[in-house]
């Protein structure tokens, strides 16, 4: 499969030879206040580091690992903090669809692109929806799929006549846990897409009981695997941040604290250079 057309996603160029861009935001929308804050922050971090952003957060965690977990403020009010923000800050803003009728919801509200989660991702009725909105669609794959069988959840949403997909490597299941194989990465890149590594999730450790109510994470090796995923030709990265992890309602364990994107991305620019140096 060819690399389609280059596409826009606000002023982030979306290509196989496009520079390094990032995708970055809180696990899950809190309030609008707090959302942006938030954005503001990483639109400034990412314009020092000369990388382009796409904000996102999720307006409803569908799968969390305790009924009583907080899931978010919903379609419509979640979708509503979106557009203030991509009106404020010119951002723009990307959130996960559980059903298919959440594509053409939240795309009247304005989102860019419309996130399929990875234990959805060959859910067909859900991505023939997504392609049918007309936004970008950004599926994360499986813990459970080999990197090439991605191919049929692209071709799905292609079929439809929209040609704007990415796709986000986010681990492979091993045991209990996961690990992350970044030759997925280049073979993702094959079925001719732009290729999203997730360094937050993929450091996600499942909870080991029933007792556990949250998931748990080894934040410190967010870094680790991000200049791992860039130095094997990445051509964005999905950092899930928070400027105080330890009171996140979502994923707070595996969030990057927001202190820390600065540096890391520095590094991931530089590699980025480097890679494309050939």
């Amino acid at each position: 499969m060819s690399n389609v057309a280059p596409f826009q996603l606000g002023a982030v160029t979306v290509a196989l030879d496009a520079p390094l861009f990032l995708v970055a935001g809180p696990c899950v929308i809190e309030t609008g206040e707090h959302a942006l804050m938030l954005a503001q922050r990483l639109a400034e971090i990412a314009t020092e580091a000369g990388i382009g952003l796409v904000y996102k957060s999720s307006f409803d965690k569908a799968n969390r690992s305790s009924i009583s977990s907080y899931r978010g403020p919903g379609l419509d009010k979640g979708c509503e903090i979106l557009a203030k923000v991509k009106e404020r800050t010119g951002l723009a803003v990307l959130t996960d669809i559980h059903e298919p009728d959440h594509a053409a919801r939240a795309a009247a509200y304005g989102i860019d692109c419309l996130q399929i989660p990875a234990f959805l991702c060959r859910q067909t009725d859900l991505l023939v929806a997504a392609g049918k909105s007309g936004k970008a669609v950004n599926i994360k794959k499986g813990q459970f799929l080999a990197p090439g069988a991605m191919a049929h959840a692209i071709e799905k949403v292609r079929e439809t006549g929209n040609d704007r997909v990415t796709v986000t490597e986010r681990g492979t299941s091993f045991g209990y846990g996961l690990v992350n194989d970044m030759t997925a990465i280049p073979q993702l890149a094959r079925l001719g897409v732009s290729v999203i590594f997730d360094g937050t999730h993929s450091v996600q450790q499942p909870p080991q009981s029933g007792e556990s109510k949250t998931t748990g994470g080894a934040r410190e090796m967010i870094p680790v695997l991000v200049r791992a995923a860039v130095a094997a030709g990445c051509h964005g990265l999905f950092l899930e941040v928070h400027e105080e992890p330890s009171r996140a309602p979502s994923d707070g364990s595996n969030m990057l604290p927001i202190g820390q994107l600065a540096g890391l991305l520095r590094q991931a620019t530089r590699i980025a250079a480097l890679v494309r140096e050939g």
